[in-house]
């Protein structure tokens, strides 16, 4: 599911759950482990990558939250989701704040959770396949994983709103044209370049780059807290279920692209 391996003082996280790395209870619990080493190990440098065809990750596990709610009232599941969002915005948290310079090296699909997941890294190296998406609306929520408050951060706010607004993704050229992904390279070759830049990032002296990342992206914790706020108030909105019901039951090959709205008939 996740794996990671160090050497030379670069650490190497690989992202391998089929079908897209929906972040669940499983892979929740592999990432706690993983920063609980991170915090404590001597690597200077961190890739995140996928080994999965579609995508670096499609996002929370879906599946697993409309399981959740398919049997009981929405309000008796709410104490449990909001324990699951607080320990993914804890990991969050943890995985931004580590000493090592992160570097996330992109492909394919990079929604929801996990284009969440891709902004707690420090630098993103993206090949021309990756798109970027928040397609929550569509379920009637927004991002709940911190995606609004570190993406503001990020790019201007007048680009949030069309991603979040309209549902529209986000290619790769022009993420990197924003300055949200650092370096954009040819299908395939995103590992190899993001590497090349943890060999880079690890000849320096790793409290000093610890402290220079600190002061230069800090974490926005109060927006961070309103955003799960939020978003556990959309939950309990009755749309949330039924929207949920529909994406269990599609089996395209992309159901996390938004739905396309039907043509009107006549003249």
């Amino acid at each position: 599911m996740i794996s990671w391996v160090q050497s030379h003082g670069v650490c190497e996280l690989t992202l391998a759950h089929p079908p897209c790395n929906e972040i669940g209870t499983d892979v929740l619990a592999t990432l706690e482990r993983f920063v609980t080493e991170m915090e404590v190990g001597d690597a200077r440098a961190i890739i995140l990558h996928s080994t999965e065809r579609l995508g670096f990750c499609a996002g929370a596990d879906l599946r697993g939250l409309y399981a959740g709610i398919s049997e009981r009232e929405v309000s008796a599941y709410l104490p449990e989701l909001r324990a699951f969002l607080d320990r993914v915005h804890a990991v969050m948290d943890r995985l931004e704040s580590l000493p090592q310079t992160t570097i996330g090296a992109l492909h394919g699909v990079c929604f929801g959770g996990g284009f969440e997941l891709a902004l707690t890294c420090d630098l993103l190296v993206a090949d021309r396949t990756t798109r970027f998406g928040f397609p929550e609306l569509r379920l009637g929520l927004i991002p709940g994983f911190g995606g609004i408050p570190r993406l503001r951060r990020e790019v201007p706010n007048a680009v949030v709103r069309d991603l979040i607004l309209s549902g529209r993704t986000l290619s790769a050229k022009r993420a990197y044209e924003l300055g949200l992904v650092s370096q954009l390279v040819a299908a395939g070759e995103a590992l190899d370049v993001a590497r090349a830049t943890a060999r880079q990032v690890a000849l320096f002296d790793r409290q000093v780059s610890a402290r220079a990342k600190a002061f230069i992206k800090p974490v926005p914790r109060a927006e961070l807290a309103a955003e799960k706020d939020l978003f556990l108030s959309l939950f309990v909105e009755p749309g949330v279920k039924a929207a949920l019901a529909d994406f269990v039951s599609r089996s395209d090959a992309m159901p996390y692209l938004p739905a396309q709205p039907r043509q009107k008939e006549g003249g």
